[in-house]
């Protein structure tokens, strides 16, 4: 499509670099054109925003009700922003894999906004999937197969008591108590906005096919997790400090790369609600 107040590039099968938009204000025009371009592409990326806490979150919540994540540590007197950071003497980051955030929920929440304040020189870049175009490229049989069939999802082995985090992720999470969310979910969903097809399962918080058990589900759902993070499927975007990167769990991946021992990374990121999902 076409756009009169913002410019839209497309990185390929998942996601649009947007430019000649200031985030901290802009008109009601422009923000339709975003919503447009959000449903189309998946996830939007932006450079060289100058964005305050507040003005982060008033550009979130033009997009709807605010998750506060129970998990997350969050910024200070900024109870609905979380902060995603790892030092530079830290060797693990949060979300270094492929993942779909809340999937655990049973109304999972809609997407992200993930703001970068400090960058580390070299390395730190999100990899971005596109589960809508994996679901294309299967085969007309495996598409029939899986349109029937429902996963199941827990958070309870990554953020409950009993999970293997290591030692210094204790002052980034918390709420062990409330890691007892399980949901069944369809394994293809209907995505709300583009009314694409997307492949609703990630190696993050899928437990299982619901009615089988782990030993039979384990084959297909690890073919599934190859191909959708097949190359074709992907985009990876680098990161400056300014950028910002707004995506949609209902038709993406993501994943942190953990490339940059001995320097920090900082971001801080909104999560927002959702609907309920559907084949």
């Amino acid at each position: 499509m076409s756009y009169s107040h913002i410019q839209v590039q497309s990185t390929g099968a998942v996601g649009a670099i947007v430019t000649g938009i200031d985030l901290a204000t802009f008109t009601d025009e422009a923000f339709a054109e975003l919503q447009e371009a959000f449903a189309e592409h998946s996830v939007l990326f932006f450079r060289d925003q100058v964005l305050t806490p507040d003005q982060h979150l008033q550009f979130a919540e033009r997009w709807g009700e605010i998750n506060v994540n129970r998990f997350f540590a969050a910024v200070e007197n900024y109870p609905s922003i979380a902060e995603v950071k790892k030092e530079k003497e830290q060797k693990f980051n949060i979300g270094g894999g492929w993942h779909t955030d809340h999937l655990y929920d049973q109304i999972p929440a809609m997407g992200s906004i993930l703001y970068a304040l400090e960058i580390p020189p070299v390395g730190g870049d999100t990899l971005f999937a596109s589960t809508c175009a994996a679901f294309d490229t299967l085969s007309d049989g495996l598409k029939e197969t899986l349109l029937g069939m429902r996963a199941v999802h827990s958070s309870r082995h990554t953020f409950g008591a009993n999970s293997k985090r290591p030692a210094e992720f204790e002052d980034r999470f918390s709420n062990e108590d409330l890691a007892t969310q399980d949901a069944i979910h369809p394994v293809i969903i209907t995505h709300p906005l583009s009314g694409r097809k997307s492949l609703y399962v990630n190696p993050g918080f899928t437990l299982r096919f619901d009615g089988w058990t782990d030993e039979e589900s384990q084959p297909l759902l690890q073919f599934l997790y190859q191909h959708i993070g097949r190359p074709e499927h992907a985009y990876r975007f680098q990161w400056q400090k300014g950028s910002m990167a707004f995506w949609d769990n209902r038709a993406t991946w993501h994943w942190a790369v953990n490339d940059y021992h001995g320097h920090t990374r900082r971001m801080h990121r909104i999560t927002l609600e959702g609907v309920p999902v559907a084949a």
